[in-house]
């Protein structure tokens, strides 16, 4: 018996968006002439003198809340440098109570539109990267409100093929694999199952009874 009370994404829209493929196609041969903004460059560059002489890998856990996805990561991974990225200073604040006694990661405020941009103009090995249950913007009308819909798609690419995508609306993540297939990825979809959780929205999402899914994407090269 569901035992969460978290409401099931609800959309007119019923299979991947129309204009997906012509937008990923705008996007890919657009400049994007969005300036950085001033806290993301001064969060980039912490986290740039954190890893000043660090050549190991690197793993991103972009739009990551609270952060408990960011140090479950890092004590799965404690050879690799983690960093959890989100926009809200609230939701970055409330980490501590979800900090790992791991001294391999960071979660930091910033625009993950701009970090990525800073990220793939940088010399980072980044080797996986992580999104897990972003914003799905599920109106029709949003499609560009959604990563793989938007200009930031371009920086997310180029950062490594090695992505791993979760969600709780199947859609988005069908759209994910479309888009990212216009860059030479392929992706493999699955249910999310067992009783571990990598974040909050996970643990609330299934104890309400709903299917969370995990998209793995890769090089066809790999």
């Amino acid at each position: 018996m569901a035992s969460g009370n978290s409401r099931e994404i609800t959309t007119s829209q019923v299979g991947v968006h129309d204009k997906l493929d012509e937008l990923v196609t705008k996007y890919r041969t657009s400049e994007n002439k969005r300036p950085v903004s001033e806290h993301t460059q001064r969060a980039f560059d912490e986290v740039n003198d954190w890893l000043e002489g660090y050549d190991g890998e690197i793993i991103l856990d972009s739009c990551c809340g609270v952060g408990e996805s960011t140090a479950n990561l890092a004590q799965a991974n404690p050879r690799a440098r983690i960093i959890g990225i989100d926009k809200s200073a609230l939701r970055v604040d409330k980490h501590e109570h979800y900090r790992a006694q791991q001294n391999n990661y960071r979660v930091i405020r910033a625009d993950v539109n701009d970090f990525w941009r800073l990220v793939q103009q940088s010399s980072w090995k980044v080797t996986q990267h992580f999104l897990l249950y972003p914003n799905p913007y599920p109106k029709k009308t949003q499609v560009q409100k959604r990563w793989h819909g938007s200009a930031a798609m371009v920086d997310l690419m180029a950062i490594t093929p090695n992505i791993e995508v979760r969600s709780n609306w199947l859609i988005y993540l069908m759209e994910f694999a479309q888009a990212a297939k216009h860059y030479g990825l392929i992706s493999d979809l699955k249910e999310v199952t067992g009783e571990f959780h990598m974040t909050p929205f996970e643990r609330k999402y299934r104890a309400s009874g709903q299917a969370c899914w995990q998209l793995n994407c890769r090089s066809e090269e790999d």
